[in-house]
């Protein structure tokens, strides 16, 4: 990989992880630190890492990363960034979207990650298996008990719309 190859996989990719990793992490400070340390060790990797891999070796990197930051500073929230609503939840209302991502944020970080990756990134499961240091089968695993998860704490669509 040259220097052309990487300038445009960060015009091509960057969008994309900061979307993962945001999703995941939940700071967007934080993710674009991930992100920008995910460029520097494919910068520093340059050298091995062939351009048509460039979007595996960066989702998995940033996968890792992030892993690392949780393990090491733990799922922390600064009280002055949670934000506190004075209605109820009411099944009878709700925006998709906003349900959807209340399930997502639910989910196991394992399964939370293959969803995004499958269902937001649009990754292949063996892609999703590389990315994630899982097997194919385990990723199918994790997807399919995420989709019934969710399908569950939705519901039937009439209680949604």
């Amino acid at each position: 990989m040259n220097v052309n190859d990487y300038n445009r996989c960060v015009d091509e990719h960057s969008d994309g992880l900061f979307r993962f990793l945001l999703k995941n992490i939940k700071d967007e400070e934080v993710a674009r630190d991930l992100v920008q340390e995910s460029f520097m060790k494919l910068w520093i990797k340059k050298k091995e890492v062939e351009k048509e891999k460039s979007k595996s070796y960066l989702f998995t990197t940033g996968y890792h990363t992030m892993i690392d930051h949780i393990r090491k500073n733990g799922r922390n929230v600064s009280y002055e960034t949670v934000e506190y609503k004075e209605e109820s939840y009411d099944r009878g209302y709700s925006d998709l979207k906003e349900v959807l991502n209340e399930a997502v944020d639910k989910l196991p970080d394992d399964q939370k990650a293959v969803v995004l990756l499958r269902d937001y990134e649009g990754y292949s499961y063996k892609e999703i298996a590389d990315i994630t240091d899982l097997t194919e089968s385990q990723v199918k695993v994790y997807i399919y008990r995420a989709r019934l998860f969710l399908k569950k704490y939705i519901g039937s669509p009439d209680m949604v719309v």
